[in-house]
């Protein structure tokens, strides 16, 4: 995990010098905050719930380079019938990615993908890789709707789940 610590905190301080450099009074930037509900692909857990923020740079109407940070807790169930349960897992994800207007107008349908770090909160949870592309209509007055897959893939093992994200951006 440490090299991929590494390669992570590199690309972070690329997208950081990228978006200082380039900015100018044509790229916007906006900050939202999101709440996330899912279903677990994992049978160990019944539900996924989170909330974030994220930072966005506008490179042009079209392409932006978000930046999201939040929490997500995977609420554990009864294993079969063992009568045992799951205990909760939770996590802090930290990711970069692009997203993509399919149309010029900067809303609309859009596509995304973010690559980043889950910072596990449970005793010895470690961290782990993970990759969240999505599908979403994000309207002019900074609502957004999208459709995620969120996946943590750590010492040869995955889990994820299917979620809704509902945010509302603010132009800094």
């Amino acid at each position: 995990m440490k090299t991929i610590t590494k390669i992570l905190a590199t690309s972070a301080a690329v997208v950081a010098l990228f978006i200082s450099t380039n900015a100018n009074a044509q790229n916007k930037q906006k900050l939202g905050i999101g709440i996330i509900g899912g279903i677990p692909t994992s049978d160990a857990y019944g539900v996924a719930l989170g909330a974030d923020l994220r930072y966005q740079f506008d490179v042009d109407k079209q392409l932006s380079i978000p930046v999201t940070a939040g929490y997500t807790r995977f609420l554990g169930k009864e294993i079969g019938n063992t009568g045992i349960d799951a205990p909760d897992f939770g996590y802090i994800p930290v990711k970069v990615g692009a997203k993509y207007f399919f149309n010029d107008s900067g809303s609309g349908v859009y596509g995304l993908a973010e690559l980043g770090a889950g910072f596990g909160t449970n005793k010895g949870a470690g961290t782990s890789f993970v990759y969240s592309p999505a599908l979403g209509y994000a309207w002019s007055n900074g609502l957004d709707l999208g459709v995620k897959y969120e996946g943590l893939a750590r010492d040869g093992g995955s889990t994820g789940y299917v979620g809704l994200r509902l945010a509302y951006g603010f132009s800094l």
